[in-house]
């Protein structure tokens, strides 16, 4: 689990291995994620966009980008938190996923990113 909190807004990524499986004529790694944004601040704020880096140990560089998360743009209250869980692929035996959201802040119309933190996917079996 890794977390950060950037102007009130707390992130928090838990990260699961699923399965190796066929993709695409490639072996890949399947792995879950579960983010839990919580509002810490004071005015309600909604989540925009998502971008995210992911790499895998073959120094593939992938970039995913768009509108929202899991088809939501949530509005989260002060004290409160949404959560989803989503997930991703990579070849190879150990990889990443790091980016931000962007929010506007409904009290002052100002848009604004929130990082997500760097974490780690890596297939359990190989470190043993």
């Amino acid at each position: 689990m890794v977390s950060k909190i950037t102007r009130g807004i707390k992130i928090i990524v838990k990260v699961q291995y699923v399965k190796q499986s066929l993709h695409l004529n490639n072996l890949v790694n399947f792995f879950n994620y579960e983010i839990s944004i919580e509002n810490q601040g004071n005015d309600v704020v909604q989540l925009l966009r998502r971008y995210w880096l992911i790499k895998d140990s073959f120094n593939n560089d992938e970039v995913v980008e768009g509108d929202g998360v899991i088809g939501q743009k949530p509005i989260v209250n002060p004290n409160e938190t949404f959560q989803y869980t989503s997930g991703s692929y990579i070849q190879g035996f150990i990889g990443s996923m790091q980016g931000y959201f962007t929010f506007v802040n409904f009290s002052t119309s100002q848009i604004f990113h929130v990082r997500i933190p760097l974490f780690n996917m890596s297939v359990p079996y190989i470190f043993n």
